[in-house]
């Protein structure tokens, strides 16, 4: 394969790995290589990451540095958030949603350079390698990839810096101790490693870069309105916000009120559990906010058919398969339902909390007063209750006049 690959695309950070694995993939492979550097919200200046690419000996005709955080929300992050998604009933699956979209510009870029393979830095015991490989086979089957990390033997931080050392790569790093790993982007970021390998340990007070802890935030509650539209946040406290603005604002909301933070040990798809804290506080608010407007306007069997499917489409994202049939079927599906999810939806804010307040649809809303009313009423029998509960009884009472009690 090496004598085959003349141009690569690298996913390039500027950080640890992707520094080390531009200069080891001159030395291995001997070919020519390209960066692509996602801005998807990570909140990072990319000039820095630029310089040091030119630096390490890569033309300027071959670095790519897209701003992608609108496509990356509107695309990818509101349709996983129609359905509610959660894995393993906690995480929010912010690494997951971004790695199909890195892919897609893999291949694009390697189409538009006329690279013969692209390249990650993900390791060889994680998910990332799954999802973008799995993610670049989907649209470009004829695509080769290169994984440093299941090729080398730097299989340490340790080995790593002195690798970088050796060859005058320059990495930010803790005084003293190699950095968390860490993953951002504008729905989440998570660390591991370092103390978190012990899943018995708290994580350190100094880690949580976003949100304030929740005892130090303050102590007034704060009150905000998101308005919905075929299942995706429009607006919020009345202002028309583009999807990566809404949710750029929201996670400033959630980290003022320390909400977001999850500490969780997840079973990864290759095979071992893994330990993980993260901090999502934008979407933390859009689900709740969400389920509140689906609670208003679904129909009962499509909100409970949705709650069935929810894991399964959870699972597709999180293992990788964001291109694949399976998860576009389950997409059709989640956006057909989403048609009438329209209205408002108060919120309170408070320590780590969010509340609702209050849901309402102008145009939508399946919640009538006539029919749920404690007082009297005019619309309902109520010995009508009587039949339907004898005809959904009937296989318990035929079963017991067989002896088969419960």
């Amino acid at each position: 394969m090496k004598k085959d690959v003349k141009k690569v695309v690298l996913a390039y950070s500027g950080g640890l790995d992707t520094s080390i694995i531009l200069k080891w993939l001159g030395d291995t492979y001997g070919c020519e290589v390209v960066t692509f550097t996602a801005d998807i919200g990570q909140n990072e200046d990319l000039k820095p990451v630029k310089e040091k690419a030119l630096k390490l000996g890569i033309k300027e005709e071959n670095i790519f540095t897209l701003d992608l955080r609108e496509e990356f929300v509107r695309d990818y992050v509101f349709p996983m958030f129609r359905a509610n998604t959660v894995y393993e009933g906690e995480y929010l699956l912010g690494t997951s949603i971004a790695r199909p979209l890195i892919a897609k510009y893999l291949v694009d870029i390697a189409k538009k350079t006329k690279a013969d393979a692209i390249s990650h830095g993900a390791t060889g015991k994680g998910n990332d390698q799954v999802r973008f490989e799995l993610g670049a086979y989907a649209l470009n089957p004829d695509i080769k990839v290169i994984a440093p990390w299941r090729e080398w033997d730097l299989n340490s931080r340790e080995k790593l810096l002195a690798y970088a050392g050796k060859h005058n790569i320059e990495i930010q790093q803790k005084k003293g101790k190699s950095p968390y790993s860490m993953d951002a982007n504008l729905l989440h970021i998570s660390y591991e490693g370092l103390v978190l390998e012990d899943p018995a340990v708290a994580p350190e007070s100094d880690m949580w870069r976003w949100t304030t802890d929740p005892k130090d935030a303050p102590n007034e509650s704060e009150i905000i309105e998101i308005e919905y539209k075929n299942g995706d946040p429009i607006s919020l406290n009345g202002k028309a916000l583009k999807p990566h603005e809404m949710l750029d604002a929201l996670n400033n909301l959630g980290a003022k009120h320390g909400i977001g933070r999850l500490d969780l040990v997840e079973n990864r798809y290759v095979g071992m559990k893994s330990r993980g804290c993260y901090e999502t506080p934008g979407g933390t608010i859009m689900l709740k906010a969400h389920r509140a407007m689906e609670s208003l306007t679904l129909d009962r069997e499509a909100a409970h058919l949705k709650d069935e499917i929810m894991p399964k489409y959870a699972t597709f994202i999180y293992n990788g398969y964001w291109f694949s049939p399976e998860r576009l079927m389950l997409q059709a599906l989640i956006d057909e339902s989403q048609k009438h999810v329209n209205g408002k939806v108060r919120l309170e804010l408070y320590k780590g909390n969010v509340i609702v307040l209050g849901r309402k649809s102008e145009t939508d809303s399946l919640f009538n007063a006539e029919f749920s009313t404690f007082e009297e009423d005019l619309v309902y029998d109520q010995k009508d209750a009587a039949g339907f509960i004898k005809l959904n009884a009937l296989r318990f009472i035929i079963a017991g006049k067989n002896g088969r009690s419960m």
